[in-house]
């Protein structure tokens, strides 16, 4: 990503992207943040299953029919690599997720769905890595592959 580019393409001089963000990794986490947003909170739908699947389907809908896919895509070395991105993409959009996938879990050890044990902190990567992996390392991202990660997800967590 050049900053030129992004100057050129929104019809300003690169001294006004500046005067917003300070680098060229602080427009892309706030674009990754911007995009990513919508696509987080899961509804209290009262049906933990249903829940744990739209804690799939998100993300999976992210990175497949919106502008985060291919922003993901082009950045996800360097969120792996570099601090300046990865750091306040952890912090804002990992951790958004992991909060949500929390409240996911503890709605579900609430109502007596899932084990007093469950850990949350487990359930979001055994929810979101596989999106994830899939994404960059291929496979299909559909409902039957969500519906199949859930199931796994909920034989290992339920009572």
């Amino acid at each position: 990503m050049r900053l030129e580019h992004v100057a050129a393409r929104a019809g300003v001089g690169k001294a006004t992207i500046y005067r917003r963000w300070a680098s060229k990794e602080a427009l892309a986490q706030d674009l990754l943040s911007h995009l990513a947003a919508p696509h987080i909170a899961v509804a209290d739908t009262g049906n933990t299953r249903a829940e744990l699947l739209a804690a799939v389907i998100n993300p999976m809908r992210a990175v497949t029919e919106t502008d985060f896919g291919p922003v993901i895509r082009a950045l996800l070395s360097q969120i792996a690599s570099n601090p300046s991105l990865g750091d306040p993409f952890r912090a804002s959009v990992v951790e958004a997720r992991r909060a949500e996938v929390t409240r996911v879990i503890q709605r579900g050890i609430a109502r007596g769905d899932l084990r007093a044990d469950a850990d949350a902190g487990v359930a979001t990567e055994l929810l979101v890595g596989p999106v994830y992996f899939r994404l960059m390392f291929g496979g299909v991202l559909d409902h039957d592959f969500a519906e199949r990660v859930v199931d796994s997800v909920m034989r290992g967590y339920t009572v």
